[in-house]
């Protein structure tokens, strides 16, 4: 337990339970040595329309270049999906390496691109442990690494990966806890001196009906923005059962979704999309966050399987973020802004003060679709292609023109806001955003080794029992 210190300038005064309490999840609170972190997010402005131009969505293919060779650090279905993404991307990509911790999910990896079509990967480029990605770095001609390992492995991947001066795409959420985000805030200016390209897997900002639809918003179509609301409602996600020959580090592993330190509960894992959406319409994020949630459903881990939170952000406009992971109960993923002059589904559709549709997306490419890089499925992404290989498009199109991207820093904001939701529901507690650029909370073992894990696995409780 953190030790003991005066409560903060700006906090409430509470009990000394409740205090110990709230560290339990907030972690120690300083009041110094922020302040450059804390610049990291003056970029983005209450108002929308004054700072952000709009913006081109990507072409339909990567534009002609140099051969990139990329390694893929973290090969399960994230990992090898990224990789035959980034492969559908254009002409002259490459994957050369491939590092996991574990072997099988390196085989399973190089099958499905051996099914693909794609060149088979040497067994020299294939690597396994926890240091596997520091032997994938050595290659010198990598030129690009996708990072899909648990995201709580993130800001140590991003890190060494910036360090060797590769470009880099990793998947969201690019932490679990405000150490490993600001981790991500320093590593991003790093790549930012260094002139490399970074995509951080939040799909929906190279989507082209949520771009077109943004644009709109931007050019005032539903006026001053000031309410909104985003959920990620869907039945309980997958699970492992434990087998008896795994130790505690490899079940949590091969269950890492289920499990607070590696995947930082599904508000942060899944959820952080719809708040990113959020976050990119307003052009700022929330200041605070009071939530609850709990545990009805889940058969494993040490998570919550709902939330329900109140973003409040420096302007006073509030954000409703519902998310939830159980079966048999209505789904619904989605975002939704209010503004004084109407209102907009944040992805193809704005409507008026009455609810009629004023504008509607269509794309310029219906009609299209022909391989599996465009989606089949009109109804949901109006057959554009897939932001899943959109993203990488993107991404190769930058390198390549000698563009200089790095989504690190947005996607480091949102992923901090989404542990903001998680510690105010665990603890029932309001927690503000200046408390997390504060915290020097961690979650996970200090040393990784398959073995035991000496970590709490009851689930958290707000609140304190009644006791009269």
């Amino acid at each position: 337990m953190p030790k003991k210190q005066d409560t903060p300038e700006g906090i409430p005064n509470q009990s000394e339970s409740e205090n110990l309490e709230r560290r339990a999840f907030l972690g120690t609170v300083a009041l110094t040595g922020v302040a450059t972190l804390a610049a990291c997010t003056e970029n983005q402005s209450n108002d929308a329309t004054s700072t952000i131009n709009l913006i081109e969505p990507g072409p339909d293919t990567a534009i002609e270049g140099r051969h990139i060779k990329a390694g893929v650090v973290g090969c399960g279905s994230r990992g090898t999906g990224a990789a035959i993404n980034f492969l559908q991307a254009g002409s002259g990509l490459s994957v050369v390496a491939l590092a996991d911790v574990f072997e099988d999910k390196i085989a399973n990896c190089r099958q499905r691109l051996k099914e693909k079509g794609y060149p088979e990967i040497s067994d020299d480029k294939c690597f396994v442990g926890f240091d596997a990605y520091k032997q994938l770095l050595d290659i010198e001609e990598l030129d690009l690494v996708i990072l899909a390992t648990p995201p709580h492995f993130r800001p140590e991947h991003f890190e060494a990966t910036t360090s060797a001066r590769k470009h880099v795409f990793m998947e969201k959420p690019l932490g679990v806890d405000p150490i490993g985000v600001k981790s991500i805030l320093q590593t991003a200016e790093k790549a930012d001196a260094l002139e490399l390209c970074v995509v951080t897997g939040t799909q929906r900002r190279h989507q082209r009906q949520y771009i077109e639809t943004y644009n709109q918003i931007v050019k005032g179509a539903i006026g001053e923005i000031v309410s909104a609301r985003c959920y990620w409602n869907q039945g309980q996600l997958w699970h492992q059962k434990r087998k008896p020959e795994w130790s505690d580090m490899e079940f949590m592993l091969r269950d890492w979704a289920n499990w607070q330190w590696l995947s930082g509960d599904h508000i942060v894992e899944q959820h952080i999309h719809n708040i990113d959406v959020i976050n990119w319409f307003t052009g700022t994020h929330p200041v605070k966050a009071l939530g609850m949630g709990g545990r009805m459903r889940r058969v494993t881990g040490d998570q919550f399987d709902f939330f329900d939170v109140d973003f409040e952000f420096d302007n006073s406009l509030h954000l409703h973020s519902m998310c939830r992971q159980i079966d048999g109960c209505d789904g619904n993923v989605s975002e939704f802004i209010v503004g004084t002059q109407g209102s907009s589904n944040c992805q193809d559709s704005i409507y008026d003060l009455e609810g009629n549709v004023i504008w509607a997306y269509e794309s310029p490419n219906k009609g299209k679709e022909k391989d599996d890089s465009w989606n089949i499925h009109y109804a949901k992404y109006h057959g554009d292609i897939t932001p899943y290989v959109q993203e990488h498009i993107d991404l190769v199109t930058a390198i390549r023109s000698g563009t200089h991207i790095n989504e690190a820093h947005q996607t480091a904001i949102s992923t901090m806001v989404s542990i903001m939701g998680r510690i105010s529901a665990y603890s029932g507690k309001e927690v503000t955003w200046e408390e997390l650029m504060q915290s020097d909370l961690r979650l996970g073992p200090e040393t990784y080794a398959m073995g035991k894990v000496d970590i709490p696995t009851s689930v958290p409780v707000a609140g304190q029992p009644k006791t009269s």
